[in-house]
């Protein structure tokens, strides 16, 4: 299939403040240079210098993350594949048609954060996610496939082992 010059949609990931850090035993990105090997002290030596605590998401707090990605979605008339905020982390599948895949991960992670906010006190003041988040292309139907099972089902067989 050929790739075309605006991708089908993006996969979009970023994390809770604090819980994924540079070094993690679960494998972490480096900038520029892909999947690192874990660095337990490089992580602890991250996890030493943190300026707040570390707040997963509660059932609650995930709700308002889902309907933040919708509502940001439709307001956008963007195509949303799926939303799935975790404990610790969100992915979702998006269709933007003129936007840049970070473009739509800024925005989607601002919007949560206003609503988390709103929510919780704790939240204000201080960062709710990790700086940046990954986003991936995607260009085939196949790879839009797999990143909607994988953004959804796969997330959930991976937390319930």
């Amino acid at each position: 299939m050929e790739i075309n010059d605006e991708p089908l949609g993006y996969l979009i990931t970023w994390t809770v403040y604090g819980t994924f850090l540079q070094g993690d035993d679960r494998w972490w990105r480096k900038r520029l240079q892909g999947s690192q090997e874990p660095q337990p002290r490089l992580e602890q030596w991250h996890r030493d210098r943190l300026k707040h605590e570390i707040i997963l998401l509660s059932n609650e707090h995930r709700e308002i993350v889902a309907s933040e990605i919708h509502s940001h979605c439709e307001h956008r008339r963007w195509r949303l594949w799926i939303a799935n905020p975790r404990t610790n982390h969100v992915h979702t599948v998006v269709t933007a048609p003129g936007y840049g895949g970070s473009q739509v991960r800024d925005q989607l992670k601002a919007n949560c954060t206003n609503g988390l906010r709103q929510f919780d006190r704790r939240f204000v003041d201080r960062p709710v996610w990790t700086v940046g988040g990954d986003w991936e292309c995607l260009n085939t139907d196949d790879e839009l496939e797999r990143a909607i099972l994988y953004a959804g089902e796969a997330q959930d067989r991976r937390e319930y082992k």
